[in-house]
């Protein structure tokens, strides 16, 4: 049976699950690359298939009696990660492809493992790790996908997570402990991380895809966390050089969230004049996040793809920012940050995501003069990446540079 998935798969459907069995898989999936990836899916694929929804099953169903044992524990983790690459993966897999393995086959499974989530004592449970790394990929999935964010899964999947994590007192609970500095790091349970990392970045990449409708209007989520968060923002942005990694996924999640909330359904700003409800807490609220992208550590790790918590919070605020100043009649706000245009050009030279790229190069045209606009380089650098995307665009047989139609390159209007 080594090296045999069709055989190694089938295997799982004997209980006990033999331990030999997946650590055999286990090993199999390391051992892929992402070079190798598309031509291991295009053979495996209905085993992977079969593999992927009994997964989804077994999540769904009563795991503490397997949940403790180390070789389900690296099994699993494995799993996570081999759909993580195929999520991010751009060569020749096809988008109905990843959709057949990463999409759960029903809502109820989805809803299953959110009640053993609720109900479990412990706040440290492997469940709700691995609950957390398997939803975490259905939400990169949506961001790379976001149309997939319009199916009635994602729909019931995102409302269940709002009325029963995002409008709790539970939610609130744990963002009155991030408003503690320096913050202890106790708080940072798998529960914890569940609430404040899984269920925004759910919501936040659910909003991204532009949903038709959602049950709670702006001012019932902002009335039950939009304070918090803000005090959250600015106690933490004086100290960015002091942040955990557990502490940054929390507040890159958070931004991410509130950012994709405010702006969803484009209507011009008005759910940010909500949160930002006077010009104090405005101004206060820039200077929060300009304090955050001028901490440079972070940008050392951005990365190509929207994969990790640097890359999602420098694009988070940037496209926050953004969204301030094509809402608001500030851009003579800026002119006083004498150092903004040299952090804003280095982020734009250096990034290697393209987002966040057009979001820097895009802020710098808003809030400069025409003067400082002529005397720097820039206009010839995204003059380069204007068309380096738009070349790419072109020659990709969708006609898209990552999401975002040729058509969009052609309107001038590409940032999300």
């Amino acid at each position: 049976m080594e090296g045999n998935l069709e055989q190694l798969v089938a295997a799982l459907n004997i209980y006990p699950i033999s331990t030999d069995v997946l650590q055999q898989i286990t090993m199999l999936l390391q051992s892929k690359t992402d070079e190798a990836l598309s031509s291991f899916i295009s053979q495996e694929y209905q085993s992977l298939f079969t593999l992927e929804h009994k997964i989804w099953q077994l999540l769904s169903e009563d795991s503490s009696r397997w949940l403790n044992d180390s070789h389900y524990s690296e099994f699993f983790q494995t799993l996570g990660s081999f759909n993580k690459s195929l999520i991010f993966n751009q060569n020749h897999i096809t988008n109905e492809i990843k959709v057949s393995l990463i999409m759960p086959d029903t809502i109820d499974q989805i809803i299953n493992i959110f009640k053993q989530v609720e109900q479990s004592i412990d706040d440290n449970d492997p469940l709700i790790t691995l609950a957390s790394l398997w939803f975490n990929n259905l939400s990169f999935f949506i961001h790379e996908y976001p149309q997939l964010g319009h199916s009635s899964i994602m729909i019931q999947m995102n409302q269940y997570i709002a009325d029963h994590f995002i409008l709790t007192e539970k939610f609130k609970f744990y963002l009155n402990q991030l408003r503690q500095s320096p913050v202890s790091p106790l708080i940072f349970t798998s529960r914890q991380l569940f609430y404040m990392k899984t269920c925004s970045l759910s919501l936040s990449t659910y909003f991204y895809s532009n949903p038709s409708s959602f049950d709670y209007t702006p001012d019932q989520i902002l009335q039950n966390i939009g304070n918090e968060y803000l005090q959250i923002i600015q106690i933490h942005s004086y100290t960015a050089e002091l942040w955990s990694t557990e502490l940054l996924t929390c507040i890159t999640h958070l931004i991410a969230f509130m950012r994709s909330f405010l702006w969803w359904n484009g209507e011009q700003g008005t759910k940010f004049k909500i949160l930002l409800s006077t010009e104090k807490i405005l101004h206060e609220y820039i200077h929060a996040l300009i304090r955050i992208i001028t901490y440079e550590a972070h940008s050392r790790f951005i990365m190509s793809q929207w994969i990790n918590d640097e890359t999602i919070l420098m694009d988070s605020t940037l496209l926050f920012l953004i969204n301030i100043i094509q809402t608001h009649n500030i851009s003579w706000f800026f002119h006083s940050m004498n150092q903004l245009s040299d952090t804003l050009l280095e982020i734009a030279e250096s990034s290697a995501y393209y987002q966040i790229c057009l979001c820097a190069y895009g802020i710098l045209s808003e809030i400069l003069t025409d003067e400082h606009l002529k005397a720097l380089k820039f206009p010839d650098n995204i003059r380069y990446f204007f068309f380096k995307m738009l070349e790419e665009a072109w020659h990709n047989p969708s006609k898209k540079y990552h999401q975002i139609p040729i058509t969009y390159f052609l309107r001038g209007n590409f940032i999300k």
